[in-house]
């Protein structure tokens, strides 16, 4: 799976990268879908690759898409809200040359900052298996644009609170969305291993980003998982078997490789750092681990 940053975004849509607000208060920016499309049009086609990426972001789509999941194909023929995550994967292909809309890109710590205190990850609308595309009437779709034309004209203003109000502004979409989603998507019932499965990603996902050198994975293995839940290593095991596919050392494995490679491509830690904050003792034991993740080496994964 390709990761891509926020580096990479502006890089391949030659948009410009604004200075300094990606220091001390995370990134935000937003954008005209059809002004970018112009720019795009002499560089190649618009669309997004299948990968995760670094950053959040909504988009008001107005013209034939296909948004493209892992476990389905949205088709969205005039109006659409979407919702994408760091932690879920698509590919957003554009379907006719007629393009427009908007959407705008942000970091997690630029919403921490938010008086709400908002996790975005607890959030509804931003949960892995949830419904991130809403097709949206004229109506509707004039009334987010609305919102991002709001968000335009502050972002260029020199109002010394416009990322309080930006970040307002960002929850307001957010909120436009989880009122679409049906009852049971805000308020899921689960089964017992439905929640064991929900419980044991919330106790993964925990740990992760790896923000400093200090900071180290603690919970590494299926038995450390079963102990923190409370269940039978063999039971947690059947439940994820059931629910997803894999079993919990495959999922474990998994969530650290992505990690890994997001520090090997952002950070300029060390492999020995590296593999000591992802919990492993030795560094040769990361490098098999790694290689057998990814069929290639961390260095040669770096370069």
């Amino acid at each position: 799976m390709n990761i891509t940053t926020l580096d990479d975004f502006y890089r391949d849509t030659a948009a410009l990268m604004p200075a300094g607000i990606n220091k001390e208060i995370g990134h935000f920016n937003v954008f005209n879908i059809a002004d970018l499309a112009a720019i795009n049009a002499r560089k190649h086609a618009m669309q997004m690759p299948y990968n995760r990426r670094t950053y959040y972001k909504i988009s008001l789509i107005r013209g034939r898409n296909r948004a493209e999941y892992a476990d389905k194909v949205i088709e969205i023929d005039k109006n659409a809200l979407l919702f994408a995550s760091p932690k879920i994967p698509y590919h957003y292909v554009p379907q006719d040359e007629h393009q427009s809309g908007f959407f705008c890109v942000f970091t997690d710590e630029f919403m921490v900052q938010a008086k709400s205190g908002v996790v975005l990850d607890e959030l509804p609308i931003f949960l892995p298996g949830g419904y991130p595309v809403f097709q949206l009437s004229d109506a509707d779709a004039e009334e987010i644009a609305f919102i991002f034309r709001k968000m335009n004209k502050e972002i260029a203003s020199d109002y010394a609170y416009k990322y309080d109000l930006l970040r307002t502004y960002v929850l307001e979409l957010i909120h436009y969305g989880q009122k679409l989603q049906p009852a049971a998507s805000l308020y899921p019932t689960h089964t017992a291993s439905a929640r064991i499965s929900s419980l044991f990603i919330e106790l993964l996902e925990r740990q992760f980003p790896i923000e400093s050198t200090q900071q180290k994975v603690r919970l590494r293995t299926a038995n450390d998982y079963a102990q923190q839940l409370a269940v039978h290593v063999n039971h947690l095991n059947k439940v994820l078997k059931e629910q997803t596919g894999k079993t919990t050392t495959d999922i474990i494995g998994s969530r650290i490789a992505q990690e890994a490679k997001i520090l090997l491509k952002q950070t300029n830690w060390s492999v020995s750092e590296i593999s000591y904050s992802l919990g492993f003792e030795e560094v040769a034991h990361f490098s098999n681990f790694f290689r057998k993740q990814t069929s290639v080496s961390p260095m040669a994964f770096r370069d």
